[in-house]
């Protein structure tokens, strides 16, 4: 134990205690390990007051130092400083694990600077509340309690003991995964005409940018030339579907397996409505272009199919593109922007909304809808608190788009269905671009990045971070229900 005081007592007339005291050491009898204990209280002590907050701020130095890293001279190709705005936007996509960029990832960004941009995905895939829990125990070499229930409630592990059972699975499982899908790509780059070192390099880059749902690329004009191989679509197309059910639900996978009633009620419904999504999204994508010969209308059938696939998967967050977004019908670009705003699983390296919050509030709605007082699936019963942050969840999102809408209008002066594109791509952390982005002056820039940044920090981690504690409710109002609808 550290000395941390000269502790005083002083005594009455009638040999009682009456005050004690405690006086701190002068500083110049702090030692360097009694200022590093101090500094490693107050973190444990900040993070278990307000981890969210702690997540914010953390995740913010970070996006602050991928910054600084890719403005320096030896990041880019041309040997130069890059623009302030050009280097936060490419590291918050980076770290927020978006795809969207302003400049050119494979021309304008050496292979430091591509190194750089690699390493960021790989932080930010780990998730925001993750990567605050992981700095409260490299720092505090523990969680505190209160830190393991909101990490629980947040991750939905079931019990207090699982948080740090999956802090230590959500590492070594990205890096098996990752480097699964490195080797299935490796070989066939190399077939491609690629040397063993560009090969590895592309095979590498690719996997951590699909798995993270990053949607990155080291090719100026990215997946485009293999539109019709299946040898890196497929790998691609798994790797995304994968990082996008979450962290929870892989655990879930790798304890129980394929025994479905041990799953979690939040496995069943993020595994079950992921499906149904790429199902109903890559036939509603196949039947709006099929004809179109901008995109998918000349290919055969099987190669439409492959696209429709793959454009489903995209959407919900991977953001890798296989046709010109501009070049899409207007049906095609609604249904685009739904999918992308629902996203994918909660605590993943998906953005959006989440597909758990719209499968509760369709839950809700069919519930209201049969007269039933409880919203109830899989023989549970939903919490009433649960469909509150479902609602807070959807308003707060979309009233982020509202406002980043509205602001990039006056900034920008294009139409409204390339700069709401835009923005939901850049608020789910997806990566689809119309190009809007490299068009837009710095202000416009400074909008998406703060966008990608509240998207992949989520409007609830949000509301956690601002409130300064829980309000305890001292008493209950009479209750009175206003007309609604």
């Amino acid at each position: 134990m550290p000395y941390r005081g000269l502790h005083k007592t002083f005594t009455g007339r009638r040999g009682n205690t009456a005050l004690a005291t405690t006086n701190t050491l002068p500083a110049r009898f702090l030692t360097p390990r009694a200022v590093v204990v101090t500094i490693r209280d107050f973190v444990d002590r900040f993070a278990n007051s307000s981890p969210a907050r702690l997540a914010l701020i953390v995740f913010a130095l970070v996006i602050l130092a991928f910054t600084l890293t890719l403005s320096l001279p030896a990041a880019a190709t041309d040997g130069k400083v890059t623009a302030f705005h050009d280097a936060l936007f490419t590291a918050t996509s980076a770290v927020c694990v978006t795809g969207l960029t302003t400049v050119s990832t494979a021309l304008h960004w050496s292979f430091f600077g591509q190194l750089v941009i690699l390493i960021g995905i790989f932080v930010g895939g780990l998730g925001i509340l993750t990567l605050a829990s992981l700095m409260s125990l490299m720092v505090s070499k523990r969680l505190g309690v209160r830190g393991k229930l909101i990490a629980q409630e947040a991750m939905n592990a079931g019990r207090l003991g699982e948080v740090g059972t999956l802090l230590r699975i959500v590492i070594t499982t990205s890096v098996a995964i990752e480097l699964v899908l490195a080797l299935a790509l490796a070989p066939r780059f190399l077939i491609l005409g690629e040397s063993l070192p560009e090969a590895i390099w592309h095979a590498a880059f690719y996997s951590i940018s699909s798995f993270n749902n990053a949607g990155f690329t080291p090719h100026s004009d990215g997946v485009v030339p293999y539109e019709a191989d299946l040898w890196i679509l497929v790998p691609l197309m798994i790797g995304g579907f994968i990082g996008s059910l979450g962290f929870p639900v892989l655990m879930v996978l790798l304890t129980v397996r394929h025994h479905v009633r041990r799953w979690t009620l939040h496995a069943k419904l993020t595994i079950q409505v992921s499906f149904v999504l790429l199902v109903a999204g890559a036939v509603l994508w196949g039947a709006f272009e099929w004809t179109n010969p901008a995109t998918i209308g000349t290919m055969s059938v099987g190669d439409k199919v492959t696209h429709s696939i793959f454009a489903s998967i995209m959407t919900r967050s991977l953001g890798f593109n296989l046709v010109d977004m501009n070049s899409m019908h207007t049906p095609t670009m609604l249904l685009t922007d739904a999918l992308m705003f629902v996203g994918g699983g909660s605590a993943s390296t998906a953005g959006g909304i989440k597909v758990t919050t719209l499968a509760v509030m369709f839950l809700a709605i069919v519930a209201e809808a049969r007269g039933d007082s409880d919203v109830k699936v899989y023989g549970r019963t939903i919490p009433q608190g649960t469909m509150r942050v479902a609602i807070s969840v959807i308003m707060m999102g979309a009233t982020f788009v509202m406002v980043a809408v509205g602001l990039l209008l006056a900034i920008s002066g294009q139409s409204l269905d390339r700069v709401l594109f835009e923005t939901l791509s850049a608020f789910a952390t997806v990566g689809l671009s119309t190009g809007l982005s490299a068009e837009l002056p710095p202000s416009g820039v400074y909008v998406l990045s703060a966008m990608m940044f509240l998207g992949r920090v989520g409007s609830i981690t949000l509301a956690s971070a601002l409130a300064l504690r829980q309000r305890r409710q001292l008493f209950h109002y009479p209750e009175e229900r206003p007309i609604i609808g």
